[in-house]
């Protein structure tokens, strides 16, 4: 989901609003009555990538996923391996998709997930690794196994993870949602017409040429879906008595590209791959209707966790809690970060990059191709549509901000990690053996 895919964004955008007919009344209410992030990011934007970031709190050229297609290591350091001593109860319940990971999500108590990327229709569902038939839309039949978790555990703690399909394609929403936002159409954006510098006119997807005046409503209609089903779990926590005392935080994964830079999906650096939706709820802590212009990261949510159910980070995490942030208490923060992305033979027209991003300007390298270095001024260009690389005027933007790289790369410890896809090497799904005829 992207970030600005919520009604609140697009209210506060105005006459700038790309999708002014966007509803999402119950992300307005979470944003509302809690804290909304306007500079959220991951690290990775990719979805097991950045789902292990969430529960793990370190980079992925760390963390041992790098790709769609690796299983999570079942030895890994997460918020719910640390807050499970402490007395929590904790679930995974819905999107895992850590490759065609099967069983019990390591780490966990309970967990009720799918295999893969499932299907939106009477999907599957592992429950505890025993694979159970279901009926319906996958988000609806994962919110109701969510809501059954927090009702038989009101009474002690627990922490839960619960990852919806939607946004993700081929956009096939519910019936109830079939026909919103039925004629809208997208406003174009400047850099509708900016095609990725990796990208050769051959490459080009066909969503392109379509931007300007297509809107695919499908990605809509499943975002509004989603909405209906964050409605039901915070009518649940309503209804039980549990508002007060849960911390609700409502993100993404990735965002999406709709045809900026000539980009569908995500996987590279512009902001619309790379910024999320960030919305945080504790009625007894978090100021309600605060919006934090502070940068926060996929990193942070694992320390953020922690530290509100009074634990330690793990020293290996690299994110921070936001926690002071979101109570608006004064805090040192951090003005850049590191971005990565690590090409995967299966979709070879994205290369491996790795960029720095500012407040005010971003910095993207691609290893082997120095050509292709790009410099956005983000508080001039914030379309990214002017690579500044090359412009003598700019070379010292260009000068701090490749010391500001260097500088994140090493604080970081960024490599590019031996389980990453090498070139050349077999990683597309085998094809099925022939039968053998019978004598």
């Amino acid at each position: 989901q992207r970030w600005d895919a919520m009604g609140v964004v697009q209210r506060e955008h105005g006459d700038h609003a790309r999708f002014p007919w966007l509803r999402t009344p119950h992300m307005d209410r979470l944003a509302a009555e809690g804290v909304r992030f306007r500079n959220a990011f991951v690290t990775l934007s990719l979805c097991a990538p950045s789902r292990a970031v969430f529960m793990t709190g370190r980079y992925n050229h760390l963390n041992g996923i790098a790709n769609n297609r690796t299983p999570f290591p079942a030895d890994s350091v997460t918020h719910s391996t640390l807050l499970r001593p402490a007395g929590y109860i904790t679930a995974y319940i819905g999107k895992w998709h850590m490759g065609n990971q099967s069983g019990q999500r390591p780490g966990f108590d309970y967990s009720a997930s799918f295999v893969g990327q499932g299907r939106y229709v009477d999907c599957p569902i592992e429950v505890n690794g025993v694979p159970t038939p279901s009926k319906g839309w996958v988000d609806d039949v994962t919110t109701d196994y969510a809501i059954r978790f927090i009702r038989e555990h009101r009474d002690r703690p627990f922490a839960m993870m619960l990852g919806y399909k939607a946004t993700h394609g081929p956009f096939d929403p519910p019936q109830r949602a079939r026909e919103r936002f039925a004629g809208e159409q997208a406003r174009p954006v400047p850099n509708l017409a900016s095609r990725a510098i990796y990208r050769g006119p051959a490459d080009e997807p066909a969503t392109a040429a379509k931007a300007g005046g297509n809107t695919n409503l499908g990605y809509f209609r499943c975002i509004s879906a989603a909405d209906d089903n964050l409605g039901r779990l915070l009518a649940t926590l309503d209804e039980l008595g549990l508002a007060d005392d849960t911390v609700v935080v409502f993100s993404s994964d990735n965002g999406y590209y709709l045809g900026e830079h000539g980009l569908g999906d995500k996987r590279s650096l512009y902001d619309e791959s790379l910024r999320i939706p960030m919305l945080a709820r504790y009625p007894r802590a978090f100021l309600k209707g605060r919006v934090v212009d502070e940068m926060v990261l996929n990193l942070d949510l694992a320390p953020t966790w922690l530290e509100l159910a009074g634990l330690p980070a793990h020293p290996a995490m690299q994110g921070r809690s936001w926690r002071p942030l979101a109570e608006g208490r004064a805090t040192p923060w951090r003005t850049a970060f590191l971005a990565q992305y690590f090409r995967e033979n299966a979709f070879p027209t994205t290369p491996t990059m790795a960029g720095v991003r500012t407040a005010a300007a971003k910095l993207i390298r691609y290893p082997g191709h120095d050509d292709w270095t790009e410099l956005f001024d983000l508080a001039a260009d914030p379309y990214e549509t002017r690579n500044l690389a090359r412009d003598p005027v700019h070379a010292a933007l260009l000068a701090r901000m490749n010391a500001e790289f260097d500088r994140e790369a090493k604080e970081v410890g960024y490599v590019i990690p031996a389980y990453a896809d090498r070139p050349g090497e077999e990683t597309t799904r085998p094809k099925k053996a022939a039968k053998k005829k019978q004598p």
